[in-house]
C-alpha cells in the first residue's frame, strides 16, 4: 500500500511533460534514519522522455546498468552521480520500459531547514532570499540537502523513507512556466523545464521561458 498521503502511481504513469508540470508546489520528504523529516516544496523540474524524440535523455538509447530504475515501474526514484560529484534526484514517469523521468532541479524549504542547512554545510545564520535560494537551487543542491544519495535509486515513491505529496491545501498556487532545460548539448530548444515564477528558490537561469499555467 502507498504511504497515506502519497501521490499514487498513476500520477507518475503519465507522459513525463504533464507529470513535471503537475509536480511544480508538490511536496518533497525524505525522513531520515533518525526519523527527522525534510520537506521540500518543488519550484523547478525537468522533463526527459523515453518515446525516442529526446536525445538529451539518460534513456534515449535504451536501458544500462546505470539508468535501469529510469524505466519503471513509474513512481520510483532514479538516482544518478552528475560529473562524478553530485547526485541528482528524478522521479520516473510513463509505462514500464518507456525510461522517462523528471529531473528535480529546485525546491523551498518547508520542514527541517536547519538539517538541510547542515547537510549543505551552510552558516545556519544566513537569512535572506538568496541565503534560502542556496539551500536546494538546482539538483545537486537538492540532493544533498535532503540527504538523497545513490542507495536510494530504485526506491518506489509510493511508501519508504522518500515520498512525494500534493501540494498543501492553504498553499498559493504557483505561476507555472516553461523553458529550455539548463547546461545540455542536445535538444537544447525544447521547452521541458518547469518552474514557479514566483518562487526566488528557482535556479538563476531563466532564458526563454514562457507562460505555461498561470494561477487563479
Amino acid at each position: 500500500m502507498s504511504s497515506p498521503g502519497a501521490l499514487a502511481q498513476a500520477f507518475y504513469a503519465r507522459d513525463a511533460r504533464a507529470v513535471a508540470a503537475d509536480l511544480i508546489g508538490c511536496r518533497l520528504v525524505h525522513r531520515l534514519p533518525d526519523g527527522e523529516p525534510l520537506v521540500l516544496r518543488l519550484v523547478e523540474v525537468e522533463a526527459y522522455l523515453g518515446d525516442g524524440t529526446d536525445p538529451a535523455s539518460h534513456g534515449h538509447r535504451g536501458p544500462t546498468p546505470r539508468n535501469r530504475a529510469m524505466f519503471g515501474p513509474p513512481g520510483r526514484l532514479y538516482a544518478y552521480r552528475s560529473y562524478g560529484i553530485h547526485v541528482c534526484a528524478n522521479v520516473v514517469c510513463g509505462p514500464v520500459g518507456h525510461g522517462a523521468a523528471v529531473l528535480l532541479r529546485a525546491g523551498e524549504p518547508l520542514c527541517g531547514e536547519a538539517r538541510m542547512r547542515a547537510l549543505r554545510g551552510l552558516d545556519g545564520a544566513a537569512t535572506g532570499g538568496r541565503a534560502r535560494r542556496a539551500i536546494a537551487s538546482g539538483p545537486g543542491r537538492l540532493a544533498e540537502a535532503l540527504g538523497l544519495t545513490l542507495a536510494l535509486d530504485g526506491q518506489s515513491l509510493l511508501r519508504g523513507p522518500v515520498t512525494l505529496l500534493p501540494p498543501a491545501s492553504d498553499a498559493t498556487r504557483p505561476r507555472i512556466e516553461a523553458g529550455p532545460r539548463v547546461g545540455l548539448t542536445k535538444a537544447t530548444d525544447l521547452p521541458y523545464r518547469f518552474f514557479d515564477a514566483a518562487s526566488d528558490c528557482v535556479s538563476p537561469f531563466r532564458a526563454g521561458g514562457r507562460r505555461r499555467r498561470a494561477a487563479g
